[in-house]
């Protein structure tokens, strides 16, 4: 399974960039340009009427000390929206203003059909939210829960992990209804993105969780825009995603398959693949340890993915979320596929304690140096 290769080097750096960024947060932040844009809007004719859609809500600043030519482009997870990197339940500033202060232009995006990207019913048809249950099994309070062996090391949420918390409260609020067709969510996002990129030119582009399906086809669609990929946590497992049963019996595949593997939107593979029916699957017959996931990947020989493997991929794990059991598995199934992503688990660098929304937790800002220290070092 490959590893950081370079940890040591890594924690390091994590200290001094921490170091540097609490100082750096004491300061007023200097903008030199910011508003907002749409990208991928087009006019679609329903009853008679022309009703835009398909766009994505994109807001940015520059800073007045732009040190890193290409601009960082945050796209939030399921049920979220652009809040997630602006700031924190509990008041703490967030993932784009470290990266301002880093030198990096940061583009915040609200998902086709969320936030700020009108959702229009004509177009969208239905919507689907997060139970406010779920919400505090998967993202608050994990090791209340018990549904996966990591969830009871999660320490890290800014609140008390309770329901009525005024923490709590500040983040259930922010939860948003979404498209709740998850095949038109990936194909209205890439479209949506590729737009964004084609009006902003190269760019860093880092998905979470839910938008790291369409993080893949983006990179594959724009090899020579996209400039790095950073996947904090992207939806996986590949092919066929985990149900949580809790103890003993930890891990059940979903039937639903990724027909693509990494999702439901087209990558190009070689040899070619024009239906992902020519695509061929198969499971790890034993897992790794007990506390994984059995993996899904290709029958042999494995098609590669030749647009991914021309820019560097960054994959985020942290030590208590859902994805731990199962990142690796996105991880083996890129590295079959020729692609040879960095994988940093976060214990491994010395960041314990979090869980899957970790933007937004105590120590959101070690991690967030973590990214920005690798985008530094990687891409040129």
């Amino acid at each position: 399974m490959p590893r950081l290769s370079l940890a040591h080097a890594a924690f390091v750096a994590l200290a001094f960039s921490s170091q540097c960024g609490a100082a750096r947060a004491e300061e007023p932040l200097s903008i030199a340009k910011q508003g907002y844009l749409f990208a991928g809007q087009s006019l679609v004719k329903i009853d008679g009427k022309d009703i835009p859609g398909g766009q994505l809500y994109a807001e940015f600043q520059i800073p007045a000390k732009q040190t890193d030519p290409y601009p960082v482009i945050m796209v939030h997870g399921g049920s979220q929206s652009g809040s997630n990197f602006t700031g924190t339940p509990d008041g703490r500033e967030g993932w784009a203003q470290y990266f301002l202060r880093r030198g990096y232009a940061v583009y915040v995006v609200d998902q086709v059909g969320r936030g700020r990207a009108a959702f229009r019913p004509e177009l969208y048809a239905k919507t689907a939210s997060t139970p406010v249950a779920t919400v505090m099994q998967r993202f608050v309070a994990p090791e209340q829960y018990n549904l996966w062996p990591q969830a009871k090391l999660h320490t890290q949420w800014p609140g008390k992990g309770d329901p009525n918390d005024p923490v709590t409260l500040e983040f259930l609020a922010a939860q948003l209804p979404s498209i709740s067709d998850f095949p038109q969510q990936q194909k209205l996002n890439r479209l949506a993105l590729v737009a964004l990129l084609d009006r902003i030119g190269p760019s860093i582009v880092l998905t979470h969780s839910q938008s790291g399906a369409f993080g893949w086809p983006v990179a594959d669609d724009r090899p020579n825009l996209v400039k790095a990929l950073v996947q904090v946590e992207p939806s996986g497992p590949p092919v066929r995603d985990t149900d949580y049963t809790g103890a003993p019996d930890w891990f059940k595949d979903q039937t639903e398959t990724k027909p693509w593997g990494l999702g439901y939107e087209k990558l190009t593979y070689a040899p070619a693949a024009a239906d992902p029916k020519e695509l061929s699957f198969v499971r790890q017959e034993k897992a790794d340890s007990p506390d994984l996931v059995r993996c899904w990947s290709q029958a042999t020989p494995a098609r590669q993915l030749p647009n991914l493997q021309k820019m560097p991929i960054l994959i985020v794990t942290s030590e208590a979320s859902y994805h731990a059991p199962y990142d690796h598995c996105t991880v083996r199934y890129l590295e079959q596929a020729g692609v040879h992503p960095t994988y940093i688990r976060l214990p491994d660098v010395g960041i314990h304690g979090n869980n899957h929304m970790m933007m937004l937790e105590k120590n959101n800002m070690d991690i967030a140096a973590v990214l920005a220290d690798w985008t530094d070092k990687t891409v040129k």
